[in-house]
């Protein structure tokens, strides 16, 4: 393989990266409200580092959703895409799509140690699945299973849709308040950007307080300043974290590890660790003792998502 490049696209922004010799060089975040197709971005990422057309054998995006068939639509922006078109208008002969948070998952197998902080201490079980799970503009969920002879595969899903858990009676109370106004309550209804500040709103009008934050932003600043009916609410976001992460633990058996990725909790990473995950991650009555030396890592990795989109074109490419 000689030159590709690979993107990991978000709601707000498409990080885009060269993949050579297996590694991400000339890294580059552009604005998806600055471009109407995800070409045009690409385009203008090449023009930036000034690399030409014809030099770029082929692509890898990682985008929310399911990727099957010709045409894409962009989970959380306006972007749209046709495979062939794509091809067509860039001159390439392979175009890669993954689900955004397979290459997540997949970023996890070229983490460094200083890439990750340790939740919970223990090793990882030999054999086993590793649960990748994060919050950011939505709820990620993937699994990575390791394979016979070495090497890892990612397997995507939709888990940020499963129905929201309930541990007790104030979460029952919060599960009812949303119920009201969205129908289904999704983890991700909570569990994402727009979820925090969901849940301080729904938090606020049981209390009878005044919602004087306005955004995610907003609510994570003041719990970081000490605001106390702030750090509730964040704390609120965490033990549902863990109640969530703990039922997929259960389901695929994944005593190889956790990894808590995403762009939303390295931002309260010190509050996060004193926080009740753990405590929910392991209330699971008489399986709590499963999760015994089941070790935990919060990822602060920059770019893991442009990390395992360039892993999945490798090996790809490798097999072709």
């Amino acid at each position: 393989m000689k030159t590709a490049l690979v993107g990991d696209i978000g709601g707000t922004n498409a990080r885009f990266a060269l993949w050579r010799d297996q590694r991400i060089e000339q890294i580059r975040v552009l604005p998806t409200a600055d471009h109407a197709r995800p070409e045009l971005a690409i385009l203008a990422y090449l023009a930036e580092i000034g690399l030409p057309l014809d030099a770029l054998d082929a692509v890898c995006l990682a985008c929310a959703g399911p990727v099957d068939g010709d045409s894409f639509r962009f989970t959380n922006n306006h972007w749209q895409l046709s495979r062939k078109a794509f091809c067509q208008a860039l001159g390439l002969s392979e175009l890669l799509l993954i689900n955004d948070f397979a290459a997540m998952a997949l970023g996890m197998t070229r983490l460094r140690e200083n890439e990750r902080v340790t939740v919970c201490a223990g090793e990882p079980e030999p054999g086993r699945p590793r649960l990748v799970i994060g919050p950011g503009t939505g709820l990620g969920v993937a699994a990575l299973l390791p394979l016979e002879g070495g090497g890892w595969r990612a397997l995507p899903g939709e888990g940020g849709h499963v129905c929201l858990p309930l541990g007790s009676e104030r979460e029952a109370a919060i599960w009812a308040y949303l119920h009201r106004t969205l129908g289904h309550v999704s983890a991700e209804a909570v569990l994402s950007g727009s979820g925090l500040l969901r849940l301080y709103r729904a938090c606020s009008a049981l209390d009878g307080r005044e919602a004087l934050l306005d955004s995610p932003a907003g609510v994570t600043a003041a719990a970081l300043a000490g605001e106390p009916y702030a750090v509730e609410v964040l704390q609120q976001f965490c033990r549902w974290l863990g109640r969530i992460a703990g039922d997929n633990v259960l389901t695929l058996g994944a005593r190889g590890g956790v990894y808590i990725a995403g762009g939303m909790v390295p931002r309260f990473a010190e509050l996060f660790l004193r926080s009740d995950f753990t405590h929910s991650l392991r209330d699971k009555g008489c399986m709590s003792g499963y999760f015994d030396g089941l070790p935990v890592w919060l990822v602060t990795a920059a770019y893991p998502g442009l990390e395992g989109a360039g892993v999945a074109l490798q090996a790809l490419l490798e097999d072709t």
